[in-house]
């Protein structure tokens, strides 16, 4: 595939690759903003859902990067999950392509009005699932195990709203403290969109120059984002993704 785009979109395009580098950073939800423009600039669905998941590896390379001192201890949970993550990422991907532009098109408002609903009901679930009655009991890992991997299938396949699905999935499925399983979160992330990123390379579904352009944008914001933990309101991005969400729902609810 092969972009031809206007300077205009170009920057809109850039614009929204760092503002979802910097929400995925501090709150998570970038996909909300980028799948959208992309599909707003007439790249076809499928074409988009792989470009936008090539293009937010770098993204989740610098939340992992920058989390890397609460996965010192981790590194059994990382070996246990970063398979299970390739894999369900590859299937994912595979049923992204099998679905084709058709199915993903209809598909498009439900994806992204439960992923906007996801991050709505973030808030809640950390303080339920990571309550005091819910910490400190020993679990077998392979029920959490398994339930990564089927939550990455959901992440091969589209993107939105993963960090919160695999949030409540870490947080069930194995006794971890909260600072640690959002390490672990940005982990099997950055494993589903590579593994995705690298089958998706062997179709040529990917928009290069697209993925290439957005991928240097969202790890500035990424980084951006790092730089600005503490001194940006979380909730302001937290809003923003969800604002995003809602419009894009309504949007292609009523455009299908």
């Amino acid at each position: 595939m092969q972009a031809s785009l206007d300077w205009i979109s170009w920057t809109l395009l850039g614009a929204a690759a760092v503002a979802g580098g910097l929400v995925n950073a501090l709150a998570g939800g970038g996909t909300l903003i980028t799948f959208p423009v992309l599909t707003l600039l007439g790249v076809p669905p499928v074409v988009a859902g792989v470009t936008n998941t090539v293009a937010m590896a770098p993204g989740y390379m610098g939340g992992v990067w920058a989390q890397r001192k609460e996965l010192a201890g981790a590194r059994n949970r990382v070996f246990l999950l970063v398979p299970v993550s390739a894999v369900g990422g590859l299937i994912g991907g595979s049923l992204l392509l099998v679905a084709g532009d058709h199915t993903f098109k209809a598909l498009i408002p439900w994806l992204l009005l439960f992923a906007t609903v996801l991050m709505l009901a973030q808030d809640p679930l950390k303080k339920f699932l990571f309550s005091p009655g819910h910490e400190g009991k020993p679990r077998p890992v392979w029920p959490g195990a398994v339930a990564v991997g089927l939550v990455s299938v959901y992440g091969g396949f589209f993107l939105a709203g993963l960090s919160v699905i695999v949030l409540s999935v870490l947080a069930v499925g194995f006794d971890d403290p909260f600072r640690r399983s959002n390490a672990l979160k940005q982990v099997v992330a950055l494993t589903v969109s590579l593994a995705a990123a690298l089958f998706f390379a062997s179709t040529g579904k990917i928009d290069w120059a697209l993925a290439g352009f957005m991928a240097v944008f969202t790890w500035a914001g990424g980084w951006l984002g790092g730089k600005l933990v503490g001194k940006i309101p979380v909730k302001l991005l937290f809003w923003t993704a969800i604002a995003a969400g809602a419009v894009s729902t309504v949007y292609y609810f009523l455009k299908g």
